[in-house]
């Protein structure tokens, strides 16, 4: 795809994000209203999450027909251009719910099937309308915060590293995943578990993290931040030589990546054999 294309992709996901935002941030203002649970009482789904990416789903068909769309909330459809949208409304609806200010709007478009081991990301955005911050990355072009270029911080050691992750909603598997954070604990800085995958790892790429992992992430979690981060510096990735996906997420500076990786891989198996996801 030529550069112009990806270019006008990103303007695309960088517009909507915004416009998507400030519905969020509007309703999140309104009052929130929780529409059902998913996957388990404490996995929630609000109104404004619908309500969003309705919106969302809507400004990218009416600019392109042709694309794909892969959204959290609504039934995907393929399209005939071999690209697909793939779509967060609210990233981090816990954090929404309760009034906290860290939830973004996710929007990232690949080339490809929906599918983080096999897709090519081209462009992407996330958006926190609750402290006005805009992050977007391009394949090849680098990765920004409200236009400022961003840049992973390197040549941090494994001991001195603040590391972020995340937990599951089923009780069962986040206490195999605090289990891998008690083996994890003590060979670092510190750990932060902020609620929304999207902005970690858009907080890698700004320097606000070292590292960030997590298991048990959708493709709509990572598709947009994890190109921020990769664009900024960051090696993104899993076990081994695996590509990001659903089995693991890492993302850090290359060098913090190489000591981290056997170590998390280490802890992440001990508790793999009775933990299907």
């Amino acid at each position: 795809m030529t550069t112009a294309a990806t270019a006008e992709l990103l303007v695309l996901a960088q517009e909507t994000a915004t416009v998507a935002g400030e519905l969020a941030r509007l309703r999140r203002a309104e009052g929130v209203e929780i529409a059902a649970s998913k996957s388990s009482p404490e996995d929630v789904v609000t109104l404004a999450d619908r309500e969003t990416e309705a919106l969302i789903r809507g400004l990218l068909a009416d600019a392109r027909p042709d694309d794909g769309f892969y959204g959290e909330e609504s039934t995907a459809t393929n399209g005939t251009s071999g690209l697909t949208w793939v779509v967060d409304p609210i990233d981090g609806t816990v954090n929404y719910l309760y009034g906290i200010p860290f939830y973004g709007v996710s929007i990232a478009v690949v080339e490809g099937d929906a599918d983080p081991a096999t897709w090519t990301a081209l462009a992407g955005a996330v958006r926190n309308p609750a402290i006005d911050e805009l992050f977007s990355a391009r394949a090849g072009h680098g990765a920004h915060l409200n236009g400022r270029r961003l840049q992973v911080a390197s040549g941090v050691p494994l001991s001195l590293a603040l590391f972020g992750t995340g937990f599951s909603y089923d009780s069962a598997r986040r206490t195999r995943q605090a289990q891998v954070l008690q083996g994890l604990i003590h060979e670092v800085r510190d750990v932060r578990r902020m609620g929304a995958a999207s902005l970690d790892l858009c907080g890698v790429a700004a320097g606000r993290l070292d590292l960030y992992y997590e298991r048990g992430l959708k493709p709509w979690d990572h598709a947009a931040g994890a190109l921020v981060a990769a664009e900024a510096g960051a090696r993104v990735g899993a076990f081994g030589d695996d590509r990001e996906g659903q089995s693991l997420l890492i993302a850090a500076a290359p060098d913090l990546y190489r000591t981290a990786e056997p170590l998390l891989t280490e802890l992440f198996q001990d508790f793999m054999a009775d933990d299907d996801i």
